[in-house]
């Protein structure tokens, strides 16, 4: 299980910035200017572009802040992104639609459908930011509720 990991990643030290980078796939922990951690990152369905409202399976763009953890979602462990904002919400409302919501950085599926190598190598989700169960741990252990996260195009 990963509570051996746990234990051995204790002294980790905190993030109090996360940047997500959708054009090069990666997730930057930060503290102050320095990057404590680098990971590679699968996307929504449609990659590209803000996402507008539900089920368009596009990854948000803008600022956000961490806002709650479980530990037993459906992924190997969650972090809750501050999705939708007030601009988000009138936004969509413009055009009609729901800002959908519940946009998470998770690990992989605890019941895989598919090969490892497609969620290695694969956008997946349904607009969340999913990175490996490695990974996961480090970003679990190395975050706190409240830190900014800025989701760059």
């Amino acid at each position: 299980g990963w509570w051996v990991c746990v234990s051995a990643s204790a002294n980790l030290p905190l993030a109090d910035f996360i940047e997500v980078d959708k054009s090069d796939r990666v997730l930057r922990l930060y503290s102050g200017d320095e990057v404590l951690r680098e990971f590679p990152i699968a996307l929504g369905l449609v990659p590209e572009g803000d996402k507008l409202q539900e089920g368009d399976n596009r990854t948000p763009e803008g600022r956000y802040f961490l806002d709650r953890r479980n530990p037993d979602s459906r992924f190997f462990l969650s972090i809750r992104i501050s999705y939708p904002s007030s601009t988000d919400v009138a936004e969509a409302k413009a055009e009609g639609g729901d800002p959908g919501g519940q946009i998470m950085i998770h690990g992989q599926p605890n019941e895989p459908r598919y090969s490892p190598r497609f969620y290695a190598t694969t956008d997946w989700t349904n607009g969340c930011i999913a990175v490996s169960n490695l990974a996961m741990i480090d970003i679990w252990l190395m975050t706190r509720p409240g830190i900014p996260i800025l989701i760059r195009p």
